[in-house]
């Protein structure tokens, strides 16, 4: 397998098990136990998947996670002891691809690896649109490449899968539901904050007006749509 997963982790047990669960499953695994450690490392080894604690002591991980995304589009999962729906969505709005409670499972942790790791490297779909353009906005899926107004976007993985499900029927209403099956997978329905948060993300990034969205719309309470408004 040899992808590369950088673990930012302060807790020497926990960093350890990482390590043995993700090398034995054939990652090629480097370790920080710092916030600045691990921004330095992702500049030098360029992982498919960060690992990333919420607690560090020079800088939290929601700090990390928001330089992270400044550096790169690379997956990131956060772990934490924080359960609260509050403290999930903040680590989904800081950039998180998806978020682990602590005590978790080798088989959840690997799961979501395996999950997070599968939307990154998604081949283009057989019906995949080549290029997409809707007023300013040009996708190429094929080369998975982003414009607005001709200025390169930088997406995570996560934010370009559910744009391209939902590009995959312009203009028909897609359920919260079938978004999260399809981006995200089976073990996440029900979850309907995931999508709400990436698309919050999404329209940050690829909206002129972020506030009055002009391509990715809402039918409240059910589900989103691509179109040009």
């Amino acid at each position: 397998m040899d992808e590369k997963i950088l673990i930012i982790e302060d807790d020497e047990k926990i960093l350890r098990l990482l390590q043995r669960a993700l090398n034995y499953e054939g990652y090629n695994v480097f370790l920080a136990t710092e916030g600045r450690a691990g921004l330095s490392l992702t500049q030098d080894q360029k992982p498919a998947l960060i690992i990333l604690d919420w607690m560090l002591p020079d800088m939290d991980g929601l700090e990390v996670c928001q330089r992270l995304r400044e550096l790169s589009s690379v997956p990131i999962i956060m772990i934490t002891a924080l359960s609260s729906e509050k403290n999930k969505i903040a680590g989904l709005e800081a950039g998180a691809d998806d978020y682990i409670t602590k005590p978790f499972s080798r088989g959840e942790l690997l799961a979501r690896v395996n999950a997070v790791l599968r939307r990154a490297n998604a081949s283009p779909h057989a019906s995949d649109n080549q290029i997409l353009v809707l007023d300013a906005l040009h996708v190429d899926f094929s080369n998975r490449r982003i414009w607005l107004n001709g200025h390169e976007v930088h997406l995570s993985p996560t934010e370009f899968s559910l744009l391209r499900e939902l590009a995959r029927q312009p203009g028909k209403v897609v359920s919260n539901e079938i978004l999260l099956q399809c981006v995200w997978g089976t073990d996440y329905v029900g979850d309907t904050s995931l999508v709400r948060k990436v698309v919050h993300r999404l329209r940050q990034k690829i909206e002129l007006d972020p506030q009055d969205p002009q391509y990715v719309l809402s039918q409240p309470g059910f589900g989103y749509y691509l179109g040009a408004k």
